[in-house]
């Protein structure tokens, strides 16, 4: 189909009418993105869209030091994209300047967040290199000497989401310091181990020096210290590194009195160590000095959890996406899904949750570690308390579990998102949040009424995994973020989460403080989380909203509605007037609920 400007190539008044209001068509394109405080616009493009659902989109593009925004102007087909330059892993140039075939000529984006953005773009005069240089330069800034965009923006919110966590408040709810544990601040300069945070829970009976000695034996300086203590049994969940046993089987006998400190705490016959890597990986790392306890620690018993590395959960994401992006193949999906062996790791990361909780809710404490004890190690002990503590299971509770366990313990966000970073092909990139945020999805899948936040929380968590707009992700560890300032340069995530919290908020949810929560960690009950994976295919989209969700939000929304007009029609029966009409009879009973909460507890109904 011929363009607009050929149409009109012959009349050079009509040319000129068409070329201005296509300008102001333009401006009326980009005229609805709201920019955040901060965010500056850096150029904008005609640009063809190379949609995978409805084929070759003209358009204008907008790059700004936050995001790629691109809408369509064909009037037949309605395409926007929003996408935070965070959440680009690589920018490409797609075709020369002798390519032949139309819309061969332009840009590969491959993103973090499960899907690729094509865009087309004219071959004559090196039409792509400012945009591509400008997107290479904004979509990587720590590679370019530039600050991450949390560090520019100037958004200002209602809560102060660094005051949710705090540690010494976390251990005073879980019942510490007691006369088995103690507060110890030997890391507060990291001097001990400069991935830990500064506040650690250690056993009451261990001394400084102790701690020094074991730390001379774990990877990393990553000591055996609480993670969660169960306030009835005392059994408690310990986290810590493989201990350096190496080829030649070294011991360490502080080391090993350490661990029967952490057994005697609440009298626990054996302690159990789980250990999240298969064993054939935790024999090959002696060869590198690592390794695993053996029979010289007499008082524990060592199980392997067959978790696999960083790299094989690589491997399988990008498997995923495979088959997910852009399209889904009907035919042969359940072969597919299955060939990517996604949902068999989301098994075994829960199963080895489950071990640890159900271990720890009959009595016994128990050790986790991984190699380094910032991966699957945090995976496992935070599922395990998410089962064991119903805290963990609200909005805010789920907040301090994600800063306590994954954040201040070190997971290696920068390292394993790549943020800001060009590097795509780093070995150190590796979705181990993303698993475990999908773990917790398929607990919420199975315990519906069990969790008072809803998926959105998870995806807007997913998001801003990727997008640097906030602090809260950014960098390795706890030293770190404090060398850049984080805390007070940048805005958390859950200062915005905090401030509209009512859209977080599972409508299903019943409080049940005592309640234990065991999933089903079969691959019959586990579901691809499709509203996550598969979100960019219009299809899914539009089946997003659960209706029994809504339906149930609407009664609620009803309930409200008639409750305030209960309190109405109190307020005008009790004024003066009425008082004097309706003066209750001497025998009438004063076991009627007088106020609109106590007659609304004796109508209440499950909905």
């Amino acid at each position: 189909m011929a363009s607009p400007v050929s149409v009109f190539n012959s009349n050079a008044l009509d040319t000129h009418i068409s070329s201005t209001s296509r300008e102001s068509l333009k401006m009326e394109l980009l005229a609805d993105v709201t920019l955040l405080p901060g965010e500056e616009r850096i150029i904008d493009k005609d640009i063809i869209y190379i949609c995978p659902f409805s084929g070759a989109v003209k358009g204008k593009v907008l790059i700004t030091n936050y995001r790629l925004y691109f809408k369509s102007s064909d009037a037949d087909v309605a395409v926007m994209l929003d996408v935070p330059l965070g959440a680009i892993a690589r920018v490409e140039k797609m075709g020369g300047a002798s390519s032949r075939g139309e819309n061969s000529y332009g840009l590969d984006i491959t993103c973090k967040d499960m899907r690729n953005l094509r865009f087309a773009l004219k071959q004559e005069g090196h039409s792509r290199r400012d945009i591509f240089d400008l997107l290479f330069r904004h979509a990587f800034p720590v590679s370019h000497g530039q600050p991450l965009f949390a560090y520019v923006t100037q958004e200002k919110y209602e809560e102060n989401g660094w005051s949710v966590y705090k540690p010494i408040e976390e251990f005073r709810r879980q019942g510490l310091p007691n006369n088995k544990w103690r507060i110890t601040f030997i890391n507060k300069n990291y001097d001990l181990c400069d991935t830990y945070p500064t506040v650690l829970a250690v056993p009451f009976k261990s001394k400084e020096e102790d701690l020094r000695r074991v730390a001379a034996f774990r990877s990393r300086g990553r000591i055996p210290v609480l993670s969660w203590i169960h306030r009835e049994n005392q059994a408690v969940i310990v986290r810590c590194s493989q201990p350096l046993v190496g080829m030649s089987g070294k011991r360490n006998k502080d080391d090993e009195r350490y661990l029967d400190l952490i057994r005697e705490a609440n009298d626990t016959i054996k302690l159990t160590i789980y250990d999240a890597r298969p064993s054939v990986n935790a024999v090959a790392n002696k060869a590198t000095g690592g390794g695993y306890e053996g029979d010289e620690y007499q008082n524990a018993e060592l199980v392997f959890l067959d978790i696999q590395n960083i790299h094989v959960m690589r491997e399988s994401l990008k498997k995923l996406k495979d088959i997910v992006y852009p399209n889904v193949e009907e035919s042969h999906w359940l072969s597919s899904l299955e060939s990517t062996h996604w949902l068999e790791h989301v098994k075994l990361v829960l199963s080895g949750a489950i071990q640890v909780a159900d271990k720890v809710s009959s009595g016994n404490s128990v050790l986790v570690h991984c190699s380094d004890g910032w991966d699957r190690t945090a995976q496992l002990t935070s599922l395990a308390m998410l089962m064991l503590d119903s805290h963990y299971r609200t909005l805010r509770g789920f907040q301090v579990l994600i800063e306590k366990e994954w954040i201040s313990f070190g997971h290696k966000f920068a390292s394993r998102i790549g943020q800001g970073d060009k590097n795509h092909a780093d070995q150190d990139r590796s979705p181990i949040f993303v698993q475990f945020i999908d773990c917790v999805w398929q607990m919420t899948k199975q315990f519906p009424t069990a969790f008072e936040f809803n998926e959105r929380l998870l995806l807007t968590i997913m998001d801003h995994l990727y997008s640097c707009r906030f602090g809260t992700f950014l960098y390795n560890c706890e030293s770190a973020r404090d060398q850049h300032e984080v805390r007070s340069k940048t805005v958390s995530l859950w200062s915005l989460v905090n401030s509209k919290m009512e859209i977080y908020l599972n409508p299903f949810y019943t409080p049940e403080s005592g309640r234990v929560l065991y999933p089903v960690a079969s691959m019959r009950h586990l579901e691809l989380w499709v509203t996550y994976y598969i979100r960019w295919n219009p299809r899914i989209r539009q089946q997003q909203q659960s209706p029994v969700e809504q339906r149930y939000k609407e009664l609620l929304a009803l309930r409200d509605e008639y409750l305030k007009k209960l309190e109405e029609l109190q307020r005008s029966d009790s004024s003066p007037s009425s008082h004097m009409a309706n003066s209750p009879s001497p025998n009438t009973s004063s076991s009627t609920p007088s106020t609109p909460s106590q007659q609304y507890t004796h109508l209440q109904t499950p909905l």
